[in-house]
């Protein structure tokens, strides 16, 4: 009886160790499940304190072997005068944490719109880059998700009389929620959304 409920035992461990091994491999990574155009058009017709903001995030030189994604952001409206252009280098860490480092871009003009033209990129090297200190974005997976935040107060802003600004993000097959905020010495919030996250609709069709 006893080596027929040990034979039992084993046969379902391993049935779940396979069902288990499967969704695993199944689930995308953090860096493939960011890639895509995103709006927040749905959010801010629920709630005027939200504008419409259009999201790019595309993989750039990839032939490195590292996960570059470029990444723009405008009003929905004024897709050719964004407010923000970076590059993320997307890095999984041993304990199975996610690192997203962020950097500013020399020359930003030249690059805007070209997350519909990856390949552009190509012409420069990490030499137009420049590494925004302490704005790491550190991310693990709960579920089907990734979720996480800078650390402390180490993303230094001087925007809007900022000392330093924070940020949340949980990233879904479905789209991305981020919370941006700019806080003065005091801790005082002086940028950013006060209600909640920033909600982005990942697009099926680009807008």
């Amino acid at each position: 009886m006893l080596k027929v409920l040990t034979i039992l035992f084993l046969s379902v461990f391993a049935f779940i160790s396979c069902r288990e091994s499967e969704q695993a491999e199944q689930s995308p990574d953090l860096f493939t499940m960011m890639i895509g155009s995103y709006n927040s058009e749905k959010q801010s017709i629920s709630d005027t304190n939200y504008f419409n903001i259009s999201l790019h995030m595309y993989p750039i030189w990839q032939e490195t072997g590292k996960s570059w994604l470029y990444v723009e952001q405008a009003l929905n409206s004024m897709q050719d005068k964004p407010y923000r252009q970076r590059i993320y280098l997307v890095e999984e860490q041993e304990d199975g944490i996610f690192k997203s480092t962020v950097f500013s871009i020399a020359y930003d003009s030249l690059f805007i719109g070209k997350w519909s033209e990856p390949e552009f990129f190509d012409r420069f090297d990490e030499n137009i880059l420049k590494e925004r200190e302490g704005c790491a974005v550190f991310m693990k997976r709960e579920g089907d998700s990734f979720t996480g935040s800078t650390k402390d107060q180490a993303c230094v802003s001087t925007l809007r009389g900022a000392s330093y600004a924070t940020s949340e993000v949980t990233v879904t097959e479905a789209g991305v929620e981020s919370w941006d905020r700019g806080f003065d010495s005091d801790g005082n919030q002086v940028w950013g959304a006060e209600n909640g996250p920033y909600i982005f609709d990942k697009l099926s069709e680009i807008k």
